[in-house]
């Protein structure tokens, strides 16, 4: 479920950036945040 939750951010990211730089912002934001949480789970050992 998370690792569908950051490929739709990153999708929405890359279209965000290419069209508008005020929804860009919050996608970039949401990203980073679906980023981190990637890397807390990968740490605490629960790999994807």
């Amino acid at each position: 479920m998370l690792e569908t939750t950051a490929l739709v951010l990153i999708v929405l990211w890359v279209l965000g950036m290419a069209t508008s730089q005020t929804i860009g912002g919050f996608i970039h934001f949401l990203l980073v945040v679906a980023i981190i949480s990637v890397l807390i789970r990968v740490i605490r050992g629960r790999i994807l």
